[in-house]
């Protein structure tokens, strides 16, 4: 799989801030015109997230986060999908879940081959300087976190982390009747760096895993009455030894 996808001048300011702050942020309709995403593409892409499994593997009991995942092989720009696997992450890097091999439902084919994943892929490619020889491992993840009346929605349930990965890309899909839901970043040792809201579809923050702690305060519901969820996309790389 490859894309045509080309950066445009705003990188320079995205690889200075990864330079200098160790993250990025990029606004939702600035990523979207980067990517030249299309209406329908789009649209079946967002929706790809009503399909999404449950996440039965949450140590804290909730039932409050659907999930896909998919790994990639990268060189050269070019993702190859690898036969599905487990996610593992240590505990050293996911106190609640950790150490345990989590075989979540695969990521749908149509998911990964829509314009807009192959330009996410490209894009993250090149912010992340996986575009030569050297292989990258590549996990991606369709993230749903529910909320309503007497259920709390927990993004980042383990709390202000590190993937134990490289780097991060973390879009905003979509936010539906949810209040709250705050990125915060921070130093290796805890120090709050910033924090802001991932709100419009498209809003995206990349990340240097290896100098950056990130994390999301909880969702709650505007209308407890009604259907509310925060969904995202996260891709993670990891250079192969």
């Amino acid at each position: 799989m490859a894309s045509g996808f080309i950066l445009d001048p705003h990188s320079k300011q995205l690889q200075a801030d990864l330079a200098r702050d160790g993250y990025a942020r990029v606004a939702g309709d600035n990523m979207l015109t980067q990517l030249a995403v299309n209406d329908p593409d789009w649209h079946a892409f967002a929706r790809s997230w009503d399909d999404l499994g449950p996440d039965l593997y949450m140590a804290d009991g909730g039932r409050y986060r659907r999930r896909l995942h998919a790994a990639f092989h990268c060189q050269s720009g070019r993702f190859t999908r690898k036969p599905h696997q487990p996610h593992f992450q240590s505990r050293d890097y996911n106190v609640l879940n950790g150490d345990v091999q989590r075989w979540f439902d695969p990521v749908a084919q149509a998911t990964i081959d829509n314009g807009v994943m192959q330009a996410i892929f490209a894009f993250c490619a090149s912010s992340f300087g996986a575009t030569g020889e050297r292989p990258w491992h590549v996990e991606m993840h369709q993230f749903r976190i529910e909320t309503g009346e007497g259920q709390v929605g927990r993004p980042t349930p383990e709390g202000l982390h590190r993937d134990g990965v490289d780097w991060v890309f973390v879009m905003l899909v979509e936010r539906c009747n949810v209040r709250e839901g705050v990125t915060r970043i921070g130093a290796p040792d805890g120090t709050p760096l910033g924090e802001f809201t991932l709100a419009t579809p498209g809003d995206s923050i990349l990340i240097d895993d290896r100098r950056i702690l990130h994390g999301v305060t909880e969702i709650h519901p505007i209308d407890p009455a009604q259907a509310a969820w925060r969904d995202a996309l996260v891709v993670t790389f990891v250079a192969s030894q």
